[in-house]
């Protein structure tokens, strides 16, 4: 079953490990560490990710780290640079207005 990326990104948790293994590779065991919860739960986390491409793994011995997929984060961040647009213009033409409201009280 495929999974949806937005759903994945949606808890919070899942967004933390992905902060924590964007600044480098971590195994579950120390990912887990990072959290207050069971390392069964941490690892249903990687599961979901894993499954969504959101992170990757790689095999050391008998470890597996997981890392961030860079190409994934790319294309929700193109996703939503359309939204950014729009609150850019948003932002814009408010400040437009208040400082046309400013310019008029003076």
């Amino acid at each position: 079953m495929r999974r949806d990326i937005f759903q994945a990104i949606a808890d919070p948790t899942r967004r933390a490990i992905i902060a924590l293994i964007a600044v480098q590779a971590m195994t579950p065991n120390a990912i887990a560490e990072n959290f207050n919860s069971t390392r069964q739960a941490v690892s249903k986390h990687l599961r979901i990710l894993t499954e969504c491409e959101l992170v990757k793994q790689a095999h050391n011995g008998r470890e597996i780290y997981y890392s961030l997929e860079i190409k994934k984060m790319k294309e929700i961040d193109q996703w939503l640079e359309q939204f950014r647009q729009i609150w850019e213009t948003r932002f814009n033409q408010l400040d437009h207005v208040l400082t046309t409201i400013k310019k008029r009280k003076k």
